[in-house]
């Protein structure tokens, strides 16, 4: 016997649709992180004649060849080196996921108050008012409201199904909740993996960008013999912390906004849980 009659498969699809595709938004987000790095980081007003050059033009070509200074921070994260647009990619990929996980789990979570629902809905099952809790479902809607409805629904097929034992429709009504609620899992976990891998990948990028820039330091202090040159050396080691520094932010940023993601999904199931636990409860008592 078919149980799981309100999951329609419409309905599997929009759940495996939710969210952000990540397959059309990075290329997007790396034409933009490029866009950022050349267009504003790297406009020729962020950067100064260096007074040692005569007649040098403030345009982008006189940046790369060392005849102008940066002048401004924007400027000085230009300085940092081509890993750099990399890094505003990352960024600006953390940034984009947070925000549409956010909005993502913002809406599983449903209408109303939670935990107001949660007490509610309990509340009429032990009283065995079936319909009503399933009103309260319509009302509330997001993962949670679809779960305890698909739970809701079973529970009163199986309250008028003659042909199994209670143990057998326990059994089904457990199933059934946890079916429900592995179907919405996949929406609520999407993306996810990106927080977590930016949040190491990011630190290993910028380390790449800050030995390059090391190596370019080490090689102006010996290519000048007795005389090393300052000013190449002192570029090399800005290049090398600007790397590391915007690694280390966005990774940092990736961990706390993954982690914090990671505590509403598990407040969610635990919700489901208490919820399913519950039902089943209800319907050992009454029928």
């Amino acid at each position: 016997m078919e149980m799981n009659v309100s999951n329609t498969d419409e309905q599997v699809v929009a759940r495996k649709k939710g969210g952000l595709n990540p397959a059309i938004i990075l290329p997007i987000l790396y034409l933009v992180a490029l866009a950022i790095y050349l267009f504003v980081l790297g406009n020729p007003s962020n950067f100064a004649a260096n007074p040692k050059v005569t007649g040098a033009s403030v345009a982008l070509a006189d940046v790369e060849s060392k005849e102008l200074h940066p002048e401004g921070f924007m400027g000085i994260i230009y300085m940092g080196g081509p890993v750099v647009h990399i890094l505003i990619l990352f960024m600006l990929t953390v940034v984009v996921f947070s925000i549409e996980r956010f909005l993502v789990l913002g809406k599983a979570a449903g209408n109303g108050n939670l935990d107001n629902f949660v007490m509610k809905v309990r509340s009429l099952l032990n009283q065995n008012k079936i319909d009503e809790a399933m009103e309260e479902c319509d009302r509330q809607k997001g993962s949670v409201g679809n779960v305890v409805k698909e739970g809701l629904t079973t529970y009163k097929a199986l309250a008028k199904d003659n042909t199994l034992n209670k143990e057998q429709k326990m059994i089904a009504l457990n199933k059934s909740i946890e079916e429900a609620t592995t179907l919405e899992m996949p929406m609520l976990e999407k993306n996810m993996n990106i927080l977590s891998t930016l949040g190491t990948v990011a630190t290993l990028i910028a380390l790449l960008g800050t030995v390059i820039g090391m190596i370019k330091a080490f090689h102006a202090l010996g290519s000048g013999g007795g005389t090393p040159d300052a000013a190449a050396l002192s570029i090399g080691i800005s290049e090398a912390l600007i790397n590391t520094a915007l690694g280390i932010g966005t990774s940092a940023i990736a961990i706390i906004f993954y982690n914090f993601f990671t505590a509403k999904i598990d407040g969610l199931t635990y919700k489901i849980d208490e919820i399913s636990m519950s039902i089943q409860q209800s319907f050992a008592e009454f029928n």
